[in-house]
């Protein structure tokens, strides 16, 4: 894939489902040349305080994806969140999130990113610390991706049953938080364009609400 320029990597680093290609393999050096990257971003202190967990076995991964469809029937929409989902944009992005949701054991590698603590009933400072440690790498990890021909989607349906997953993957669930889980292949295509992002533009203020 030709290089592409820092702003058009930015601009063009979509979430991705349906357009993911789940009989391309994916060898285990690309994830980790990608994750070499990632490990570079800012993060609290210095510390460093992810695992990364990587799954390519495909009885694990069935597993994996029989967690994250079942998390579905888990979820609760708050009134504050209720969206109206009757436009075309959003019934294009609920029909996508079921064609992961119904091929997740399919796609090649899939990626949880994890930190070390637990936020539960934590204040603020620590959850947007422990946050603020995992943003940046994991986006960085989806910008070299994307530089690849690959691509991604942050997801967190599953989180619902963090804990069932933790169980199932022995990761160490009173020590790490789970930040989600990444479906990463390469994509059908790689012309992917900026997203409509004018409401963004309204929101910004200076020096005052």
């Amino acid at each position: 894939m030709p290089s592409m320029s820092v702003d058009e990597a930015l601009v063009t680093t979509r979430t991705v489902r349906q357009r993911l290609d789940l009989d391309r393999p994916v060898d285990r050096q690309t994830v980790v040349d990608c994750l070499r990257l990632a490990f570079q971003a800012p993060n609290g202190s210095n510390q460093q305080r992810w695992q990364w967990l990587l799954i390519d076995d495909p009885e694990v991964r069935r597993d994996v994806a029989a967690i994250y469809s079942a998390s579905f029937g888990d979820f609760t929409p708050r009134p504050e969140d209720r969206s109206d989902y009757s436009s075309a944009s959003a019934q294009r992005m609920s029909r996508s999130v079921m064609y992961l949701r119904d091929n997740l054991e399919r796609v090649p590698v899939l990626v949880i990113p994890t930190l070390r603590g637990r936020l539960d009933g934590e204040d603020i400072f620590y959850q947007a610390s422990l946050w603020g440690s995992i943003l940046p790498a994991v986006w960085s990890f989806m910008l070299a991706l994307r530089a690849r021909g690959l691509g991604s989607a942050w997801t967190t349906i599953h989180l619902h049953r963090e804990r069932e997953m933790a169980e199932l993957l022995r990761i160490p669930f009173d020590q790490y938080t789970q930040a989600g889980l990444f479906p990463v292949a390469y994509t059908l295509g790689t012309d992917f364009k900026a997203g409509d992002r004018a409401l963004s533009e309204s929101a910004v203020r200076w020096n005052h609400w």
